[in-house]
């Protein structure tokens, strides 16, 4: 509908980010064919790598267990679309004290906060995969802006024009800003990201979509060869 607006607000107690009004035919598609193709991609896609990867996440969670302290699934509020919260998971590649001097603090490349082995899961990005339930419950897209913590949304809204127009969409687990610009460590990084992830909701389609997949499967085959 044109000059259709909505207001987006984080939906939970704990935060109190408003992310301001967007006008969503500015941006996002209403082909609603092209969404149902995406969310049938999406659930046969999270299907079949569920079935692939269940023993290597099971693997790496008995590994986890046995080499450091704490949970082997790490659970935390990511803002998606529309800015709603939900709980994303994540294998923990971090030591569980990580944040209790800083608090939320951005991760980089070669984190020392990391263990042993998650420093090898966060090189490979298998500490991602069990964010394929994430994508059967609806709340993910197999290929999407990446969801951000709560914190980091209220600081980027309050420096970065457009911001939530990356919020018109479900978040991903890969996505072009992820394939152009892993890591970001600076709002120069997080800016130059957020034109990828425009660029792409604009872009927005099956063959686009495929095509992500399939250079972040290679990225991501590279990286375990040099392990």
């Amino acid at each position: 509908m044109s000059g259709a607006s909505a207001t987006f607000h984080v939906k939970t107690a704990d935060y109190n980010i408003g992310l301001g009004t967007l006008r969503r035919d500015s941006i996002v598609s209403n082909n609603r064919c092209c969404l149902i193709t995406k969310r049938i991609v999406d659930l046969l896609g999270s299907i079949l790598g569920l079935i692939l990867v269940s023993p290597l996440m099971l693997f790496a969670t008995i590994l986890i267990k046995f080499t450091s302290r704490g949970p082997a699934l790490l659970k935390q509020d990511r803002i998606g679309k529309d800015g709603r919260v939900f709980t994303m998971y994540k294998l923990r590649t971090m030591r569980v004290d990580a944040e209790a001097v800083t608090g939320p603090v951005w991760a980089k490349e070669d984190d020392p906060r990391a263990t042993r082995v998650g420093a090898f899961l966060r090189k490979t990005h298998f500490d991602e995969l069990p964010q394929i339930f994430n994508v059967l419950k609806g709340e993910m897209s197999l290929v999407g802006p990446r969801p951000e913590r709560p914190i980091f949304v209220y600081e980027f809204n309050q420096t970065l024009d457009n911001y939530t127009k990356r919020l018109t969409v479900k978040p991903g687990i890969t996505g072009w800003a992820q394939i152009r610009h892993e890591y970001h460590c600076s709002i120069k990084d997080v800016r130059r990201k957020l034109k990828y992830d425009i660029f792409y909701i604009k872009k927005m389609c099956l063959l686009v979509d495929l095509q992500i997949l399939f250079m972040t499967v290679t990225m991501v085959l590279k990286e375990w060869a040099r392990c």
